[in-house]
């Protein structure tokens, strides 16, 4: 397993990351699973085993329930070095104020976390979602607050799009707060939406990248083929509905090439979707879930999956985003473009 500075901190974290968003099974989250304390525990060690330091939730999860099965898991102890990483934002009550990223219900929610996975400190907190009522100010003061109360150890977003983020580092910087030190977004060879602005955002920030839902819930996974019916027991089946498919035709023929390099390598399409994944810069860490040991098993191995260049330019060429405006008119002025910038341009201008 290979660890990685989590952006510009000094706080390195493994390559894949464990989701926890199976565990618990109330309200919506059912749909991706509903394991209880005894088989978490089981993909708990697992994953210690094979390497995995960070375990990443969010409140909203089961409506606590992942929390709080992962505070009867480590009863108050870390194990190894363990990191804890979870996430406010959405409702978790009734009340006005139980929602968004306000002072109060910043405060209050990291506070409730903290109780349900039975822990004095949480090492990543990250805002779930933007909140575009809340001033920034009042948020990153909150953020803030939280680090120098010892309750939190380093901030960081998920699912903002590149002017949040800019906005909220302003602000932070402005003030003299805590900064950014991640973000979490969904990007897959499917779904290369955040080479727009997320990852140059990323390398010119120095953000740390976690990747959620690195096999697009399950589509990647080998498991959907082209003209088949969608197999029991995945999330599609249970009707899930994440992440949106706009191309079919292109989603199949990714598949399609990911299965080649698979059976020529004598391992998984998922092995290959998180080794693309893993060996794209600038992600730090994949945040791989599932319900059972042999997903966890197949998936862990990906960390030692070394894609040959022939093999990446055939999954690149094969899931290449369009270049929309503005970045179809920077390709005309390629030498004075930065770093961040050829992360979404390279393939188009060398």
């Amino acid at each position: 397993m290979e660890y990685r500075l989590l952006g510009r901190s000094g706080l390195k974290i493994s390559s894949v990351t464990m989701g926890t968003m199976t565990f618990g099974g109330e309200g919506w989250a059912r749909q991706t699973g509903n394991l209880g304390v005894s088989d978490a525990t089981r993909l708990v060690d697992l994953c210690l085993d094979a390497g995995v330091n960070l375990i990443d939730t969010a409140n909203v999860y089961s409506g606590g329930k992942s929390e709080e099965i992962i505070g009867e898991i480590l009863g108050g102890k870390r194990k190894g070095g363990l990191l804890l990483a979870t996430k406010a934002r959405f409702r978790m009550g009734e009340g006005p104020n139980e929602v968004g990223s306000s002072r109060h219900h910043l405060i209050a929610a990291c506070e409730a976390s903290l109780r349900r996975m039975k822990t004095d400190v949480i090492d990543l907190y990250q805002l779930h979602e933007w909140d575009g009522q809340t001033p920034l100010e009042e948020t990153m003061e909150a953020l803030d607050t939280l680090v120098r109360d010892g309750k939190v150890r380093y901030i960081g977003c998920s699912n903002f799009s590149g002017w949040h983020i800019m906005k909220a580092l302003g602000v932070s910087d402005k003030d003299r707060r805590q900064r950014f030190v991640s973000q979490q977004i969904h990007y897959t060879l499917e779904a290369r939406d955040a080479e727009y602005e997320l990852l140059p955002v990323s390398i010119d920030q120095g953000l740390g990248t976690l990747i959620w839902s690195p096999l697009a819930g399950g589509l990647l996974s080998g498991k959907h083929r082209r003209n088949q019916a969608v197999p029991e027991g995945t999330r599609q089946f249970a009707g899930w509905t994440e992440p949106p498919i706009r191309d079919e035709n292109r989603l199949w023929n990714i598949v399609d090439t990911l299965i080649s390099i698979a059976e020529d390598r004598g391992v998984s399409a998922a092995q290959v979707a998180l080794a693309w994944l893993i060996g794209r810069k600038p992600v730090t860490s994949v945040v791989i879930g599932g319900r059972t040991e042999a997903q966890f098993k197949d998936n862990l191995a990906a960390a030692d999956l070394k894609l040959t260049d022939d093999e990446r330019n055939r999954l690149d060429a094969v899931s290449l985003p369009p270049v929309i405006y503005p970045y179809w008119h920077q390709q005309y002025v390629s030498d004075r473009l930065s770093e961040a910038d050829m992360a979404l341009l390279a393939p188009h201008v060398t």
